[in-house]
């Protein structure tokens, strides 16, 4: 009787075994062009519905104090309250988007968060504008052209008026700073760009000191300066010696 040879069998090593997935087959890229049109359009719905809200109560705003002379102040300093408001959620994105936990949180995405930091930033301008354009042509406000634009230049309360023009003046520089992310080097732009909160700081007293409805929004005023202080103070507290070499030398 002849004795068989033993066919030899290689080894299977589960842990490096490959996959039958043939080379250079096409990944599925449906998926994230969905993902992507999506969060586009979330993005727009957004944009419109804010934009539709504000227009429907600046209307409202407008159709209940016509007739009446003070219609242009109240309008204006709705205005302002309203764009105080968005530049506390302005500051309050930007500090997240450089909060050392930030990299803890994979929603919303980090482009999510700078569209939403520019959205933000613009609807901040607009009622800023809408504010200042409105008092300056009220010729009831003591404010004028001349007030709005340069320091101690106003009739009504001109040191509160002034607070809010130097904070105008620091806002408009911080947001042009925003243009040359990433074009120029981190340690150049960064310390400019966070002039941003001095602005915060020099709008909130000026809300404060030169709102005639002070009593009424003080709640508001003090729950918006704890929540900003308190962010910035995690932010400010959670950096690391390597965190803050590298915002000086990138």
């Amino acid at each position: 009787m002849t004795a068989t040879k033993p066919v030899a069998t290689p080894a299977v090593n589960s842990g490096t075994a490959r996959r039958d997935t043939p080379v250079g087959s096409p990944q599925p890229r449906s998926a994230g062009k969905l993902s992507t049109l999506l969060r586009r359009a979330a993005l727009v719905l957004g944009v419109t519905l804010s934009s539709a809200a504000s227009a429907a109560l600046i209307g409202a705003a407008a159709r209940s104090v016509a007739g009446n002379r003070m219609a242009p102040w109240i309008v204006g300093r709705a205005a302002g309250v309203t764009a105080y408001l968005l530049l506390v959620l302005l500051v309050l994105t930007g500090l997240v988007l450089s909060h050392p936990w930030r990299s803890r949180f994979a929603r919303p995405s980090a482009a999510t968060r700078i569209r939403l930091h520019i959205s933000l930033a613009v609807f901040t301008l607009v009622f800023t504008v809408l504010h200042i354009v409105v008092l300056a042509n009220d010729k009831y406000a003591g404010v004028g052209w001349h007030g709005v634009l340069v320091p101690m230049g106003a009739q009504y309360r001109p040191v509160a008026t002034t607070l809010g023009v130097i904070g105008l003046w620091s806002g408009l520089l911080a947001g042009l700073t925003a243009a040359f992310a990433g074009r120029l080097p981190l340690r150049l732009w960064w310390p400019i760009h966070k002039v941003a909160s001095v602005a915060l700081v020099l709008i909130w007293l000026h809300g404060v000191i030169g709102g005639g409805d002070t009593v009424a929004l003080l709640s508001l005023y003090l729950i918006t300066a704890a929540i900003v202080l308190v962010v910035a103070a995690t932010r400010y507290s959670a950096r690391t010696s390597g965190d803050q070499l590298r915002e000086l030398t990138r």
